[in-house]
């Protein structure tokens, strides 16, 4: 392949075909596989099956799709090319994985590793709460709460609301002060001397 060419010769089949046609490789002078993505495919499925027939294991059968589309194995879906994420060290280019199967494993990953929670889990704390946020009680429960010192979960929080408790800092001092200044019990401290402030009672 010349610097300046659009296009590579596949070392199998001998043919030219488009750089879109190869996946990366940081290891070659080319930074192209020598192999075309259909090539490399072929070579590891025929590998995979070899490996899993000689370890007892079951082989799932391959599954015709139509052009510009592959089947998501999580939800079972034939998809567009469109409704994948691009991976370009993946032998077809795409993810394993659909756009939205990613998001839903996305979502359990980020609940799992933050919270120790499941999305089921998730969702029944905020029906346990009447599907509404338990501070505001009016909006929607979408964002996890919990304390930043012990980690436990305290319950569903709308976004409004929980970035509130995160501007206060968790301080119920200072949520109690701030409750009795919309109440209209506005105080302030005295100066009794320089630096120094008498608190109300």
């Amino acid at each position: 392949m010349d610097g300046g060419s659009k296009s590579k010769e596949c070392g199998k089949w001998q043919r030219e075909l488009p750089l879109a046609a190869f996946a990366r490789d940081k290891n070659r002078r080319d930074g192209l596989q020598p192999y075309c993505r259909e090539c490399v495919a072929a070579y590891s499925a025929a590998h995979y099956r070899r490996r899993q027939e000689a370890l007892g294991r079951p082989v799932r059968e391959k599954v015709d799709v139509p052009p510009g589309h592959k089947l998501c194995r999580s939800c079972g879906e034939t998809k567009p090319h469109s409704e994948w994420h691009r991976n370009a060290s993946a032998p077809d280019g795409l993810s394993t994985r659909c756009k939205t199967c990613r998001a839903v494993q996305g979502r359990e990953g980020h609940l799992k590793r933050q919270y120790g929670i499941s999305q089921a889990e998730r969702d029944q704390l905020a029906a346990s709460q009447g599907g509404v946020c338990c501070i505001c009680l009016v909006a929607l429960p979408e964002h996890v709460d919990h304390c930043h010192e012990t980690g436990r979960v305290r319950g569903v929080l709308c976004f409004s609301c929980n970035a509130a408790l995160g501007q206060f800092k968790d301080r119920p001092d200072v949520i109690r002060r701030a409750a009795a200044y919309v109440e209209g019990i506005a105080w302030k401290p005295t100066l009794v001397a320089p630096g120094v402030y008498q608190l109300p009672s």
